[in-house]
């Protein structure tokens, strides 16, 4: 098994991250000191992509691009930092299945085990969908279908089964995505459909609500093949400085973005049918 890792200057870690994510959809590993982070995928030697366009992008940004041969354990590591992540002062918490449950009485706590798949619950664009799903939720409105598109990890849609709606699914271009959803659904006692839908270029799956955590990129290309509006669209993904080009794809479609939310450089949108 082969690390390959890309270490820059913490100013450009979210620039680097999403040309990166647009290589390698189903995530990485995230490290970060004082005033580097690094970004680090796992895969097997003839497997793990070429990044000439990642580093042209990062420029003199760029601190170092590394590779290194690890024991078939690697998996281990994410014992390291994969941490309960507490949303909306603990109403939702996101642990691995080594920490105790959630703490607060009556929250949703959600056990996603550590693997290849994106969505562990920390990264801000995760966050704040679970935090729009929530606000869903409080407004009485999580009910009826769902679909996650690109769901990773199958946090989302985990999250969204267990505040009322249903039937979820859950949509990504990865195997090993489908597969870890499919463990981490059963480890939380929900029931979810997956499916493997190639979003880049494929029309994604229609239902009453829909929450997408993709890039930018992605999320237009998504815009343009929506077939029926959602009641309502959760996305995220985007960097906040791309969220006019991602509301002008959204209108095309007929959905308009009613509310938005930044943490950092990372913006979410919720948005509703016209």
């Amino acid at each position: 098994m082969i690390r390959l890792a890309i270490r820059c200057r913490a100013e450009l870690a979210d620039r680097v991250l999403t040309d990166l994510l647009e290589l390698v959809p189903g995530g990485v590993e995230e490290e970060r000191g004082g005033a580097w982070v690094e970004y680090a995928i796992y895969g097997p030697p003839g497997e793990i992509p070429s990044l000439p366009e990642l580093e042209a992008a990062a420029g003199d940004g760029l601190v170092e691009i590394s590779t290194t041969e690890i024991p078939d354990d690697w998996a281990d590591r994410w014992r390291d930092f994969h941490e309960p992540v507490s949303i909306a002062g603990g109403r939702i918490v996101v642990r691995p299945s080594w920490e105790d449950g959630a703490a607060v009485d009556d929250a949703v706590d959600i056990v996603i085990e550590p693997g290849q798949a994106f969505g562990t619950g920390a990264h801000a664009t995760t966050r704040m969908c679970l935090e729009l799903l929530l606000a869903l939720a409080d407004a009485g409105e999580a009910s009826g279908p769902l679909a996650d598109l690109g769901t990773g990890s199958g946090v989302l849609a985990i999250a969204a089964a267990k505040l009322g709606f249903a039937p979820v699914s859950g949509c990504d271009s990865e195997p090993a995505a489908l597969e870890a959803a499919a463990a981490n659904s059963a480890a939380n006692g929900v029931e979810l459909e997956l499916h493997r839908v190639n979003l880049r270029e494929q029309a994604p799956p229609c239902a009453r609500a829909l929450v997408a955590n993709l890039t930018a990129p992605l999320l237009e290309a998504t815009a343009a093949r929506i077939a029926v509006p959602p009641r309502v669209l959760i996305c995220s993904g985007l960097l906040a400085s791309e969220a006019e080009r991602v509301r002008a794809a959204l209108a095309r479609a007929g959905i308009e973005p009613v509310a938005e939310r930044s943490r950092g450089e990372w913006g979410a949108l919720l948005c509703r049918a016209r």
